[in-house]
């Protein structure tokens, strides 16, 4: 099944995660690694956007619009290709359901306001804020700012550490056990808002959709005199370091394919149908198969044998009535198949 869906108002916030502190990925995935001072790191985003006009192209009338949150790893699977993991999607509780089944993925239901900074009088306002709600709050304000990287490895130039967090053709994620992946195709970007961005009341939301690990340290946060590494936050989960870097993208047409239908063994063309009501594969009687020649001449031979004999006693009246009953017109299939449809009706109504 293929999804076509236009997303808007898309914010990008991305954090570099030392690698020690995140869980090994499903297999064949692998973590796209980046060092930087002295340590392997992880990207990872949070992408806060609107859904406009999702449509599927088996029901191309049917169009639904929400907001969504993501989370998401970056890893390269068994091919090489640089795809994202998907960690868990947030969205109103009517839409969730759907999502799950259709595309397989981690989504939950959350309370999310997000506002639409490319449209109307919005775009003249000098900064916005996200919010999303599901056990834990996260609340997030940007503005317009010149491009910039903040703590984490480098990539290479703006535009370059753009098209790698974007260019990103599959996505995985494990749902019921299994991992499935759905590939994931847009045409190039034409622009993005740089923006600054904070974390302000709280980001426990976040913390908890991300695999932190609870004992590394806050890069952000200054050591305390009276311990030797910063103090684990009360929920349990692990420290959230500086953005990395943050920019808004006004639109992005995106198609996903899902596959929905489960590989299954190949029929077996060589079993007999079950309205034959009887058994004439060789395979199920036991018999060994006989070649295809010496079949056919025995039973021309034995179509000739029986040619030649005098039919039996009482037979001949039987042939006759065959051969009357074939030049006479037969009514009674006609009759059985118009009792049949009236039964499929009356079944249906």
């Amino acid at each position: 099944m293929k999804v076509r869906t236009v997303v808007r108002d898309c914010l990008f916030l991305n954090w570099a995660l030392p690698v020690e502190g995140l869980p090994e990925p499903p297999a064949p995935l692998r973590y796209q690694r980046h060092a930087w001072q002295g340590r392997d790191h992880v990207f990872a985003s949070a992408l806060l956007f609107h859904h406009d006009a999702v449509r599927w192209t088996a029901f191309p009338l049917l169009r639904v619009a929400y907001p969504q949150l993501n989370v998401r790893l970056y890893v390269l699977d068994e091919d090489g290709v640089p795809s994202v993991l998907v960690q868990r999607e947030l969205m109103p509780a009517w839409v969730a359901p759907g999502v799950r089944l259709v595309s397989r993925h981690p989504a939950a239901s959350a309370r999310l306001d997000f506002p639409r900074p490319s449209r109307g009088a919005e775009a003249e306002a000098g900064s916005w804020s996200w919010r999303a709600e599901r056990g834990g709050t996260l609340t997030v304000r940007a503005w317009v700012h010149s491009p910039a990287i903040g703590e984490g490895p480098r990539i290479g130039s703006w535009d370059e550490t753009v098209r790698y967090f974007q260019e990103r053709p599959r996505g995985y994620a494990v749902h019921d056990g299994a991992l499935h992946r759905v590939e994931a195709s847009h045409p190039p970007v034409e622009a993005v808002w740089p923006l600054a961005a904070e974390v302000v009341g709280g980001d426990s939301l976040l913390r908890r959709l991300l695999p932190l690990a609870p004992g590394l340290p806050g890069p952000h946060l200054p050591p305390s005199p009276l311990q030797a590494t910063p103090a684990v936050p009360l929920d349990g989960h692990g420290h959230l370091p500086a953005l990395h870097s943050s920019w808004l993208c006004p639109e992005m047409p995106f198609s996903f394919a899902f596959d929905l239908v489960p590989r299954v063994h190949p029929v077996v063309q060589h079993l007999p149908h079950p309205a034959a009501g009887r058994i004439s594969s060789p395979a199920l009687l036991g018999e060994p198969p006989r070649p295809a020649e010496a079949a056919l001449a025995q039973a021309v031979q034995g179509v000739e044998g029986l040619q030649g004999l005098p039919p039996a006693p009482g037979e001949e009246g039987v042939q006759q009535g065959q051969q009357t009953a074939r030049r006479a017109p037969s009514r009674r299939p006609q009759g059985a198949e118009l009792a049949a449809g009236a039964g499929v009706l009356a079944s249906a109504a």
